[in-house]
């Protein structure tokens, strides 16, 4: 196939691919200064972005039809990894990791490409919209590893999972009708979900309602947050130079927090360029998942994308302080293993979308 057919670059989304490489990039030098010059922390991270990099280039070669025929066995393998860890995962407080000895991970990522590939496995080939039996049927599917996930407890990557396979639903035609009668399902068991979370969980949302109710406890990660966002200005304090995360008063200023890192050093201008990549990678995404031939591959390239997005924008606002903080990371940004990876694979299954969009059967 042609690249002037195909419209990719070495079989590449050109637009994709570039924005992928440069938030990898830019997301190791922000890391390089946020840790205060750790170098094994950012060649760690390097080397996770090189599996991830050779996971894309690997699913993005896979025909879209063979994906679709692996995605029942990848959803499974996700929930018997999750059974796994409510029996014997490990990690302080929260119990989310498996450790094999070689290789230590969260199963709870690998949900977040199995359960959007099973349910458009199950969708692609029923009448669209999905009937009340469908969509009573792919219900089950989302909350299995939700309600896995969240006894963990992760609330964070939770939501995340639930996201991906509600993206599917409503790319699936789902009536507005629908979506309403969910919102206000939602609503009215806000109490109930209140009850069921965890005390810290509760202290969050009290911590987001008012921060500075306890400025140097619960309240200081968001205080500190906002500070070094709002000491960025126009054009930032210059790389190194952010304060807060420098001299330490700002926490989890690698992970959780990096993007308060890059707002107190690069400013609003470099806070718009990083979003701008963000928005290259979503909208080329649901370029691409609208271009699909088929069903399979036009709901998991949109629900992907669509992901990728409430990523940026729960991050985003949790670090401005208008959202509670719900433990979710900036994507290529944050440091982090299994989320690094299982987000390089996701855009290697939406270029597998892509490439082949015009071969048989997909």
């Amino acid at each position: 196939m042609s690249r002037r057919r195909s419209g990719t670059w070495l079989g590449f989304d050109p637009w994709l691919l570039s924005a992928v490489l440069l938030l990898a990039g830019l997301g190791l030098a922000i890391l390089y200064g946020a840790s205060g010059g750790d170098r094994e922390l950012v060649l760690n991270q390097a080397a996770r972005f090189g599996l991830g990099l050779v996971l894309m280039v690997v699913l993005s070669r896979i025909p879209t039809p063979w994906l679709m025929s692996w995605s029942p066995w990848l959803y499974l393998l996700a929930l018997v990894l999750l059974v796994a860890v409510a029996v014997m995962g490990v990690g302080r407080g929260a119990h989310r990791w498996l450790d094999l000895g070689v290789v230590r991970f969260q199963p709870s990522e690998i949900a977040k490409l199995g359960l959007p590939m099973m349910l458009a496995w199950v969708l692609h080939t029923r009448p669209l919209p999905p009937s009340v039996g469908t969509l009573a049927w792919l219900a089950v599917l989302i909350m299995a590893p939700v309600l896995l996930i969240a006894e963990q407890p992760d609330l964070g990557t939770a939501t995340l999972v639930a996201c991906s396979g509600l993206f599917v639903v409503f790319l699936a035609g789902l009536s507005w009708r629908w979506i309403s009668g969910l919102g206000l399902l939602v609503a009215t068991a806000v109490p109930v979900i209140w009850q069921l979370m965890h005390d810290y969980q509760r202290s969050r949302v009290h911590t987001f309602l008012d921060p500075g109710a306890d400025p140097l406890g619960q309240g200081w990660n968001i205080i500190q947050s906002q500070i070094a966002v709002g000491s960025g200005g126009l054009t930032g304090k210059g790389y190194l130079h952010g304060t807060q995360s420098q001299l330490q008063f700002l926490p989890e200023h690698t992970t959780d927090f990096v993007f308060a890192v890059f707002a107190e050093e690069f400013g609003l201008i470099g806070v718009i360029v990083m979003l701008v990549l963000y928005a290259v990678i979503i909208s080329r995404g649901l370029i691409i998942a609208a271009r699909a031939r088929h069903t399979y591959g036009r709901l998991l390239a949109g629900a992907i994308s669509l992901t990728v997005f409430v990523y940026v924008l729960v991050n985003g606002a949790m670090v401005a302080g208008l959202l509670p903080v719900v433990g979710m990371p900036m994507p290529l940004i944050s440091y982090g293993g299994t989320s690094a990876v299982t987000l390089l694979a996701g855009f290697g299954l939406i270029m597998s979308v892509n490439r082949y969009r015009r071969g048989p059967g997909t």
